[in-house]
């Protein structure tokens, strides 16, 4: 996996700013190599502005700005502002980051929104417990403090956010401050086995859930939140993105968890059934006869597909645990590159 990663990084050399040409390798911090990952779309006004701060805080690490199709002079001012710069043409921040963790090598990554609405100032607090081993992933907490709700006036964003950490911790029993911030830090083997396949806004939740259920230590460090400045405009949806995050979460839910989310539809299967056929039963059970067969058709046919549904968890269960061992052992032998690596 590691080893394909590299090729994916040594394949995409040639899509790097002529005038960075550097831009396969990056600068070392005091502690390990730091990667600032800035994916874009029509942030000309603010991108700039990112990237000086970053460079300010972090002067030995590299920063990368993918432009996922923009209209505008996004580009062309990352340029000025001395980031090396790509171009991403498929369309959606999902595609966008899958790309930047195949094609960038270091050992911390430090993934930020290219809008300035995230401090420059906690990417330290983000990127030390990375190169410390003390955490897999890095949160930028925006809530916990209060800052998103006073800078945000959109409130069905914190609603929605809100309705995501609810789900989780029903699903995983974790709880998350902030599960659909963009400021995050992550370490080099979580990336080399982080199986992206949003393509949209749904990849914070699905990067979140895959720390949770894969069992990766988390950090959740507080940040303070600052809304755009005046002319940029937000690309989030509240309400496509939102049911697009929804049905992410259920579909995640079932690859990661289908025992239970199969006996839950069971269970609403069977819960049908009964209602449908205890009337029937009841009937029969005093005069010895049914006159309600479509209702007795029904309910057996209910209480089937609960079975049914119950069985193809138990299927997709023993599945899921063999591909979670296989994903261990990809684990062992990123980790084992990366110590060959830091030699």
């Amino acid at each position: 996996m590691a080893a394909r990663a590299a090729a994916a990084a040594d394949a995409s050399a040639g899509t790097v700013d002529a005038a960075t040409p550097e831009a396969t390798e990056t600068a070392p911090t005091a502690k390990g190599h730091v990667a600032v990952l800035i994916p874009c779309y029509n942030e000309e006004l603010t991108v700039g502005e990112v990237i000086d701060d970053f460079r300010q805080v972090l002067p030995g690490a590299s920063i990368y700005v993918y432009d996922n199709n923009s209209s505008d002079r996004t580009a062309q001012v990352a340029r000025e502002h001395g980031a090396q710069v790509r171009f991403e043409p498929r369309q959606g921040k999902g595609v966008t980051v899958r790309q930047m963790f195949r094609d960038i090598e270091a050992d911390c990554y430090l993934l930020v929104d290219g809008d300035s609405t995230y401090p420059a100032d906690a990417a330290p607090a983000l990127i030390d417990p990375i190169l410390a081993g003390e955490a897999d992933m890095t949160v930028g907490d925006r809530l916990s403090n209060g800052s998103y709700a006073q800078e945000n006036q959109r409130p069905f964003h914190d609603f929605g956010n809100n309705l995501v950490r609810w789900l989780i911790r029903l699903m995983y029993g974790y709880a998350f401050h902030d599960v659909m911030t963009g400021y995050r830090a992550f370490s080099r083997v979580f990336v080399r086995s982080l199986p992206v396949v949003s393509r949209g806004f749904q990849l914070e939740c699905e990067i979140s859930i895959h720390a949770v259920d894969k069992g990766w230590r988390i950090k959740e460090v507080p940040i303070d939140y600052r809304d755009r400045p005046a002319g940029s405009v937000s690309k989030l949806s509240t309400v496509s993105d939102g049911v697009r995050v929804l049905m992410a979460i259920g579909s995640l839910f079932k690859d990661y968890l289908p025992f239970k989310f199969f006996s839950l539809v069971a269970a609403v299967f069977v819960a049908l059934g009964l209602a449908a056929g205890i009337p029937v039963v009841a009937e029969f059970a005093q005069t010895g006869y049914v006159s309600k067969v479509p209702s007795a058709i029904l309910a057996v046919g209910l209480v089937f597909c609960g079975a049914l549904a119950f069985s193809t968890g138990c299927i997709l269960d023993t599945v899921a645990k063999a591909t979670r061992k296989r994903w261990e052992l990809d684990v062992y032998r990123a980790e084992d590159e990366m110590r060959r690596r830091q030699r």
